[in-house]
This record gives C-alpha cells, sequence and structure tokens, in this order.
C-alpha cells in the first residue's frame, strides 16, 4: 500500500466536539502523526464563538503565513494553528460563511454534476455541506500553492456533512485521492427514529423511497454519491457495510472498526488516584443536587451520547431504571448519570453554591446540573417525572440530567468527559439504532 505524502483529514467534528466522530479522530491521530508528521492536517469548521480562549484550538498565526494570504485572495478565509489533543496535529479551520451567498451557484453545479438532490434539504443541511465544499477548495487551493499534485495527496472526508468537498476534487483535481468513510446511514438513523423496523426488514427498503418518505432525501442524496464516487468508500462496522450496500448500492471497499490510543487512558499508577478525584467530584455533585448523604460505595451508572432519545435507547434506560427504583426490595443505592448534550444555557448557580457551601439550599430542579431552554417540553426531564423519580430519600436509583459536553470547562464538573468516566461503576449503551462505532 502506497502512503500518502501528505493526507487531509475533513470533519464537521474537527476542532468541534459533537459526538462520536470527534473521538473516532482524535484517538487515532498520534499513529497517524507518527507515520505523516506535519504533512498530516486536519480540517474543520470554524464555529467557535463563545468569549475566552477556543477550548480545542491553538492558532499560530505565522503558520502558511503566505499561502493564507493568497487563499484570501480566492476568498477562502481560514485559521492555522494545532487542534489540542495528543500529538497536537497541525489543523486549518474554515470561515465557509462567505459561501452563503453562493449557495445556489454551488447547488447547481452539484447538480449539474452529480444530479445532488439540494432542494428540499434546511440549514442543517445547507450550512454543513457549504463547509464540505470549502474543504474541498481549501485542500485544492493549499495543494495548488504548494506544488502538492505531482505527490501522493490524499484527502479523508468523514460522513454526509463533508461529501460535498469530496465531489468537488472528484471534478476538480481528480489526482488527489478521495476518501469516504459514513460512521452510520441517513437512511437508517431515520427509520430507527420513527420507530420502524430496520435490522428486521432491512432488505425490503429502497434507500431513495425511505429517504423520500422520511423527509432526508437531500442528507441522503449526498451520502450516496459520496459513497458512490470517493476513490475508496469504508465504514466501522459490518452491520452499517450492510446498511450502505442496502441504501446506497455500494459495497464498502474497506472496514475500518474504531480503536483507542493507548495514551487515552490513564497510565496503571495514576488509574486509582483519577478514579478517587472523579468518583469523589461525582458524588459531590450528586449530593449537592439531591441532598442526600451518598457513601463512597453508591453505585455509579452512566449513559452518554447525541441527543436521539430512542435511536440512543435514553427512554428504554429511564424506563428500566424507573422499574428498580420502584422494586423497594433493592436495598443499594445507585446515581445515574445521563450525560446527554443538550440546549442548557449555563450552570445553575444555586448549583454552584451549594457546592462551595453545603449549607445552600437549591430552589430549582432536583435533576439538572444546567439550566436548560424549554425544560417543560424536554424529553429527558419529562421521562425521568413520568417515572416518577423524586431524588428523595425513598428513591433507590437517583437521576442526574447533565446537559452540557463535559469538555473540562463546563462549570459543574471542570472535568473532561474521560476523566470524569472513570469514576462510575457501569454504563449503559441500550441504542436501537447502534452502527457500532464505540458504543
Amino acid at each position: 500500500m502506497t502512503k500518502p505524502d501528505y493526507l487531509f483529514e475533513v470533519s464537521w467534528e474537527i476542532c468541534n466536539k459533537i459526538g462520536g466522530i470527534h473521538t473516532v479522530i482524535s484517538t487515532k491521530v498520534l499513529s497517524v502523526i507518527n507515520e505523516l508528521h506535519d504533512h498530516y492536517i486536519a480540517i474543520g469548521p470554524d464555529v467557535w464563538r463563545e468569549s475566552g480562549q477556543h477550548p480545542e484550538f491553538e492558532e499560530d498565526l505565522t503558520m502558511f503565513a503566505d499561502w493564507k494570504e493568497n487563499a484570501g485572495l480566492e476568498g477562502i478565509r481560514v485559521r492555522t494553528g494545532r487542534w489540542k489533543i495528543s500529538g497536537n496535529p497541525v489543523a486549518v479551520l474554515i470561515d465557509f460563511t462567505p459561501f452563503f451567498s453562493k449557495k445556489d451557484e454551488v447547488f447547481k453545479k452539484m447538480w449539474e454534476a452529480y444530479n445532488l438532490d439540494s432542494i428540499s434539504g434546511q440549514w442543517d443541511y445547507i450550512e454543513p455541506t457549504l463547509f464540505g465544499y470549502a474543504a474541498g477548495k481549501t485542500i485544492e487551493s493549499f495543494s495548488q500553492y504548494y506544488g502538492l499534485f505531482n505527490k501522493n495527496v490524499a484527502a479523508h472526508f468523514h460522513e454526509w456533512q463533508t461529501g460535498a468537498g469530496l465531489l468537488y476534487l472528484e471534478q476538480s483535481q481528480p489526482k488527489i485521492g478521495t476518501v469516504f468513510t459514513t460512521h452510520a446511514t441517513v437512511v437508517g438513523r431515520a427509520v430507527a427514529g420513527n420507530n420502524q423496523p430496520l435490522y428486521s426488514n432491512m432488505e425490503n427498503y429502497n434507500g431513495d423511497t425511505k429517504a423520500r418518505e422520511l423527509n432526508v432525501i437531500s442528507k441522503h442524496s449526498l451520502e450516496k454519491i459520496a459513497a458512490n464516487n470517493a476513490d475508496a468508500f469504508t465504514t466501522v462496522s459490518e452491520l452499517t457495510a450492510r446498511e450502505c450496500r442496502q441504501f446506497h448500492g455500494k459495497d464498502v471497499d474497506v472496514l475500518t472498526p474504531n480503536g483507542f490510543e493507548d495514551s487515552y487512558l490513564p497510565a496503571e499508577d495514576e488509574f486509582s488516584s483519577k478514579r478517587e478525584t472523579a468518583r469523589k467530584r461525582l458524588l459531590q455533585v450528586a449530593s449537592a443536587i439531591t441532598g442526600e448523604e451518598l457513601s463512597d460505595d453508591t453505585l455509579l451508572i452512566a449513559t452518554s451520547g447525541r441527543y436521539e432519545f430512542h435511536n440512543k435507547g435514553i427512554d428504554l434506560m429511564i424506563d428500566a431504571l424507573g422499574q428498580l427504583n420502584r422494586n423497594k426490595s433493592c436495598k443499594s443505592k445507585a446515581v445515574t448519570f445521563l450525560l446527554i448534550p443538550a440546549n442548557h444555557y449555563g450552570p445553575r448557580k444555586d448549583l454552584l453554591e451549594k457546592l462551595n457551601d453545603p449549607g445552600v439550599n437549591l430552589n430549582g430542579e432536583k435533576f439538572l446540573t444546567h439550566y436548560l431552554h424549554y425544560a417543560e417540553h424536554d424529553l429527558i426531564l419529562n421521562r425521568i417525572k413520568q417515572n416518577n423519580f423524586r431524588n428523595s430519600h425513598e428513591d433507590n436509583v437517583l437521576m442526574i440530567f447533565v446537559p452540557s459536553y463535559l469538555n473540562g470547562n463546563d462549570g459543574i464538573f471542570n472535568m473532561s468527559y474521560y476523566d470524569l468516566l472513570i469514576g462510575f461503576d457501569l454504563t449503559l449503551f441500550p441504542s436501537y439504532y447502534e452502527p457500532w462505532g464505540y458504543t
């Protein structure tokens, strides 16, 4: 197998943690860096709008300075620096907002070249698709400026969100080898999310027909066309490969199961102390929210993932724990943390005060660590209440909903997801739709 001289890796989740793809890429970077060094370039969207320092990106104004100036003349606006993960890879963040005004032109070209059906796509389709397109143009610009077209250059695109970049390169710079990886399928996720049988009835579904029925035709169209035009098409499991075969009419070229670098786990001599630190913080927060004095041997349970209420089995898990809570023959105490990012607006001030001063009384919600927009309509919160959880002394199971990303700066735990995860005794992932990425 020929090793590329340069590898560009494109994802909506580079320097922008949303879900599992961030983990997929960040946990393999060290191995890639050992082979390619700074010829590995990660490309993500420049979407950080919060005050303060970017949690994942360290800008370097001098990096590729001449190219950036030239790219600006081409209408491509980028920032360069390092992704703040193990390996510190080169990162390019793209400001793709200049393409908003050109979206009709972009989609017209994609229709004419590939019959890409974007007509019904809403903003959740338009925004990432324009990022993907901008990424393709960025790779082209970089390669032209540094004379890479006589070298082995590969561009790896993850998920439908980046597919337009792959299609752009296939048309404008076919010498650049392209890889497309899907970590799930649009149609598979939509079928499962609509409570229709997926795995038992998959062979009876036509991908295009189902996409139209479930109003995901634009996303499906981009995913299918990218899969069929990439030089190499991969997915993470045999189960998802089966979906690809059925919905895209295309067998994957390579299965690429996910894995972890050893560096993602604490060293053996640090494991016990890190676990103790995490458990202490989890019990502190649980005690503050519930008003219960929780012993050190309290069973700590967690689930995590994207807010897909049915697909991720969040509904099933809450119902099952509700049954356990109603079983009064069970005398053990358990605390369940639902680590599901949602539409929150910061840490609860009363909880922060309580953590600093145990004598303070809480006046707010007994299940939340952060303020939640439209809490009265939230599916998780309502399901907890429907199961009659009260987080009282009589409950065997206490429920805590953490609607924030655990990036080390959430305001309550202030620990990263993996540093906190080590403190749990049990994790549950009862997914209905499961491509077998990490969960």
